[in-house]
């Protein structure tokens, strides 16, 4: 017997934890896979017999199965725990290029790659999947991609593919919260659509293209994967970006960004957390609480006796 859990789910992709009870040597009936998912195991292990190659797939193995594929799973050590990441098949393309198929049915999981499995789990929690959950998963795809294909992939690339296909699935904007406001902006301020940068720009020219995009609450601003859509390049690139000219993961910077709101709102007596928390795009008022705790040292309430 399976059962699944919904981890979180992001703009064209589902992380989710998957339960196995069964026990049995022999060959399951054939299933047809319905998407593009990775499959990394936590705990037990079990075979799967895909295109006539069998293989063992245990917390050191995980597998990428590819839509309309024909496969069977034997479970003779018992029951097991993965976790199943389901990727919609634009954000395939845009991750992994068109084409791409993997050349062997397994990938080997070493300690590295355990780890980002591990923060993604982490990062599932947090309760930021457009941003938080998705950086972390991309290191996470891009080790599993250069790994499992022998051709190149905006991975794998040292610039990134252009990023198409998104806006069917990446669609996702700010939060707006009471009044209509994005973000957390004051009613009135100006907002500008982002400049994109020329294609093979600079990491500095991406980087201030994104920013701008934030500071002005683009609606492709309120997920990872539509801002690299706008500023045309791969998420990956992006993210990376960040990382070399910054120090800092866009995922932090632009909490960063929302913690100075969340400042200047507490100043001047913002009165009430929870709206707080919705106007500026947070799951709720823990999650704000958390970040601003992170990057301040203080929480919003403790803030708000410092600031007023």
């Amino acid at each position: 017997m399976r059962s699944s859990v919904r981890l979180g789910t992001g703009p064209g992709f589902t992380l989710s934890q998957v339960t196995c009870v069964d026990d049995h040597r022999g060959w399951s009936p054939a299933e047809t896979a319905a998407g593009y998912r990775l499959v990394l195991v936590r705990r037990g292990r079990f075979r799967r017999l895909v295109r006539g190659r069998p293989a063992v797939v245990d917390a050191t193995a995980a597998y990428l199965g590819l839509p309309g594929e024909e496969e069977r799973f034997a479970h003779p050590a018992g029951g097991d725990l993965c976790t199943a990441l389901s990727l919609s098949p634009s954000l395939w393309r845009t991750l992994a290029g068109d084409g791409t198929r993997p050349s062997r049915p397994t990938v080997y999981v070493d300690a590295r790659l355990d780890l980002a499995h591990r923060r993604v789990l982490a990062a599932a929690r947090a309760g930021d999947p457009a941003y938080e959950l998705t950086e972390s998963l991309l290191p996470l795809l891009a080790t599993v991609l250069g790994r499992l294909t022998d051709s190149p992939t905006p991975a794998t690339s040292p610039t990134g593919a252009h990023a198409s296909g998104l806006e069917g699935d990446v669609a996702g904007g700010p939060s707006r919260g009471r009044g209509g406001r994005e973000g957390g902006r004051p009613p009135g301020a100006p907002s500008r659509r982002a400049a994109r940068p020329p294609s093979g720009g600079s990491p500095a020219g991406l980087v201030d293209a994104a920013r701008e995009a934030i500071a002005d609450d683009h609606p492709a601003a309120g997920a990872l994967l539509s801002l690299a859509a706008l500023l045309e390049v791969s998420p990956y690139r992006l993210s990376r970006a960040f990382t070399r000219e910054l120090g800092v993961s866009l995922t932090h910077y632009r909490n960063r960004v929302r913690v100075g709101r969340a400042l200047d709102r507490l100043e001047a007596g913002e009165p009430n957390l929870a709206v707080l928390a919705a106007d500026l795009g947070f799951a709720d008022q823990a999650h704000l609480t958390r970040t601003v705790r992170r990057h301040v040292g203080h929480t919003p309430a403790a803030l708000r006796r410092l600031l007023t």
